[in-house]
């Protein structure tokens, strides 16, 4: 209740933010973050000594109807109940059942996330048995309860559930997850594709948020899966290929060998091949994969498919496979030819900078859904070309990190995934071949060319219907979705990097907290602590004003003073209730200029502080004379001596 009320009160704060007055004691408050500290979740931030977390492991069997686009499923997980609290039954997602006609997410969307014209069944469930005997179910929406026989123990008991199901794979309605035709042959891009468990977790016990088309939250396991699919089909999926005698030529084998220890991309499946492959009939394959330490899996499959690969070379002498897979019309230098050399660079500079990418793969694909992610494989567009494919590419594998390694909720907490992800996309757009695609500028990050970032979040903080950044994903709108949870909340890592903590401090506790919530369920309140006791620095204004609230930044010169018996003085004015770190640039007659630090203890007290200058008359001042900081108003930056 209590994080309720708090968010609730925040939302109500930021309509009328821009219009107060500043208040130093508002601004410095103390803050109650929404989760208390305890022993499973540290004022430190880090997972305590009585952290726990469940986990699922998964057997699944699937096959694919191309005629009818079916695919059936079999699948064993096995949860094991590490809580200290015995369970009665098991809460499972069933995502497929958003494209039912009656589903919430339907009536939710209107049709801006979901095609109205177009549905299917969802889920068909056919059986589900314990211990070889059928139990009760209890479908809602897109959750199902699973009633078990005997309560599973507390404390490391466990208990395997069979699930047998089939559903009709939707069309290009499906978003996240669909199949299209394609002249070379159908691509399927298969997510969402099996029952998921919802995650038990210390703070909400079952959370059971139905999937609106947010994303995901989901427990980690090893999974074991099987694909069966036309002999004419290639198969590219999370995991590592585990049978690939059964399922590729010698040739393929062999070029997929040399990829492994090259640092150029090898084509693995060439277009005239793609073309030279004769029709399946009723031949089959089946393709097995294995995938270790994951929340999730997903796979793509067609006949259309060139295929590309090269090694990623990883911090301690480790490797990883970049693979591509489009279908012909992608192929070119300013297209898909370049995707596995974007996927390599992106992986290797995150691994070194944040943290070890940690699977076998990672599959760019070219197919009908587009711009999303899963562990070790995302969905991008086949007419992507140049800096388009460059900068969704490196997005999507960023997702790798977060929230896949750092296991966020996404459907409560978008912006844990998508702006801290977009955060270090940020980067990557400098470094990539010296910047030769950056800065980033796109739909995720500054996407209007016109005006710094800075002040474009200075213009979104001014729209009284824009949301807080920590606003239940489901609850943001379409018009903010990027602007808020990607941008805004990116840019205030970038603010917190480089003007507030400064990349030594910032890189140092960044890490810390990507270590010790790796594979993990961090909240909010948890990456708060970690950034203040590691960072070094109490942020409760920054958070407050930032994140709880679109609170305004507005800095002002308000006076010169050069007197020649006293010397020269420069008064400066905090106008926002969003206090922030900032350089005065004094600019003397003499043409020279000097930096001054402005921190925001600054403003603790009041709003007004002037600086005795020395080194002569001055002849301007300037706050934020580099636009880093999303000032409100900037006619009043800046001030020239009389």
């Amino acid at each position: 209740m209590r994080f309720i009320v708090l968010f609730a009160a925040a939302s109500l704060l930021a309509a009328s933010a821009h219009a107060q007055t500043y208040d130093p004691l508002k601004t410095f408050a103390p803050l109650s973050l929404p989760a208390p500290a305890n022993s499973i979740r540290t004022g430190s931030g880090a997972p305590g000594p009585d952290f726990w977390q469940n986990r699922a492991d998964f057997n699944i069997a699937a096959k694919i109807d191309t005629r009818a686009h079916v695919l059936t499923g079999d699948e064993t997980v096995t949860y094991t109940n590490n809580s200290p609290e015995a369970l009665g039954f098991l809460w499972f997602q069933m995502d497929q059942n958003l494209y039912r006609r009656d589903s919430r997410g339907y009536a939710m969307s209107g049709g801006r996330r979901v095609d109205p014209k177009s549905s299917t069944e969802g889920y068909i469930v056919d059986a589900v048995t314990v211990n070889g005997k059928p139990v009760n179910t209890v479908v809602s929406d897109t959750r199902m309860r699973v009633d078990l026989p005997d309560a599973v123990k507390a404390k490391g008991g466990q208990v395997k559930v069979r699930v047998q199901y089939h559903f009709t794979i939707p069309g290009l309605f499906g978003g996240r997850m669909a199949w299209n035709t394609n002249k070379a042959g159908d691509i399927y891009d298969l997510a969402q594709w099996y029952p998921r468990l919802q995650v038990f977790d210390d703070v909400r016990g079952w959370d059971t948020l139905p999937y609106l088309a947010n994303e995901f939250y989901l427990e980690y396991g090893n999974f074991d899966y099987a694909v069966t699919v036309p002999a004419d089909m290639i198969v590219a999926g999370s995991g590592a290929l585990v049978n690939p005698n059964e399922v590729l030529t010698a040739e393929q084998r062999a070029r997929f060998d040399r990829a492994k220890a090259s640092d150029k991309t090898v084509v693995i499946r060439t277009p005239e091949e793609v073309a030279a492959t004769p029709p399946a009939g009723a031949a089959t394959k089946t393709w097995r994969f294995h995938m270790d330490n994951t929340r999730d899996v997903a796979f793509t499959a067609s006949r259309a498919f060139v295929w590309d690969a090269a090694k990623i070379n990883l911090p301690d002498g480790k490797t990883s496979v970049a693979q591509s897979v489009y279908p012909p019309e992608s192929v070119g230098a300013n297209g898909w030819s370049r995707s596995t050399e974007y996927m390599k660079d992106a992986v290797e500079r995150f691994s070194k900078r944040w943290y070890p990418y940690p699977w076998p793969n990672a599959i760019n694909v070219a197919g009908p859904a587009t711009g999303m992610e899963y562990p070790g494989i995302v969905f991008d567009g086949i007419d992507d070309k140049a800096k388009t494919l460059f900068f969704i590419s490196a997005h999507e594998i960023g997702h790798s990190w977060f929230p896949m390694i750092v296991g966020s909720d996404e459907r409560r907490n978008a912006w844990m995934d998508e702006g801290i992800n977009t955060f270090i996309d940020v980067y990557e757009s400098d470094d990539f071949e010296g910047g030769v695609y950056g800065p980033k500028r796109d739909g995720e990050y500054a996407p209007s060319p016109a005006g710094s970032p800075a002040d474009q979040i200075a213009e979104l903080i001014k729209d009284p219907e824009a949301p807080v950044i920590m606003s239940r994903a489901d609850t943001i709108r379409e018009k903010y979705r990027h602007p808020v949870t990607y941008f805004k909340a990116a840019f205030g890592l970038t603010l917190l990097r480089e003007d507030i903590l400064g990349p030594e401090r910032f890189d140092t506790a960044f890490r810390k907290y990507i270590a010790d919530w790796a594979f993990k369920h961090p909240k909010p309140s948890d990456f708060f602590r970690e950034m203040e006791s590691a960072g070094g620095e109490d942020l409760s204004w920054f958070w407050r004003g930032y994140f709880l609230n679109n609170w305004s930044h507005d800095m002002a010169v308000t006076e010169i003073v050069n007197d020649p018996a006293k010397g020269a003085s420069v008064t400066v004015e905090n106008r926002g209730q969003l206090v922030l770190p900032a350089t005065l640039r004094v600019t003397f007659r003499d043409g020279k200029t000097r930096d001054i630090r402005v921190p925001v203890e600054t403003w603790m007290q009041s709003g007004k502080h002037t600086y005795t200058i020395e080194g002569g008359a001055v002849a301007e001042a300037t706050v934020d004379p580099d636009h880093r900081l999303p000032d409100a108003d900037r006619s009043n930056n800046s001030m020239k001596a009389k």
